[in-house]
């Protein structure tokens, strides 16, 4: 008679080969990146035109366009809790931060941040100081 430990032990090595590599299955994640609209910093523009509708699990790329009309940061702590930050690229310069809480722009220039949403929510990202709806990117994560 065999044991019944044997026999889930013989099943658990049958179902091995049928479950996917981990790096073949989180290669996946990161080539299918969706390019967000670029969010504007500006003393005298909006930062977006409509909130942006993102999807729990998925890969995105977002460029922040300052263009130099003053000393402008943007800061979301929330924000940054909720999603994993793959980089952050600056004049072709490729930073991988284990956290970010702001970014700041002296003069005009871009960064590029690609990052997971990991938790459904809404956060925010937003001018520090300010309180104006224009001055706030709204990121809807389901």
């Amino acid at each position: 008679m065999v044991r019944p430990f044997l026999w889930a032990l013989a099943l658990a090595a049958l179902a091995l080969p049928q479950l996917p590599d981990r790096a073949a299955a989180q290669a996946g994640l990161l080539s299918g990146v969706v390019d967000l609209e670029p969010l504007t910093l500006s003393v005298m523009e909006p930062m977006t035109q409509a909130p942006y509708e993102l999807e729990a699990g998925k890969y995105y790329r977002l460029d922040i366009v300052c263009d130099g009309s003053g000393e402008l940061a943007i800061s979301g702590a929330e924000f940054f809790r909720n999603v994993w930050v793959n980089e952050v690229v600056i004049n072709d310069i490729e930073v991988r931060p284990l956290g970010i809480d702001s970014l700041e722009f002296d003069d005009a220039g871009t960064a590029q941040i690609s990052f997971v949403t990991i938790r459904p929510g809404t956060f925010v990202l937003r001018i520090p100081g300010t309180t104006g709806e224009s001055q706030q990117a709204i990121f809807n994560v389901r």
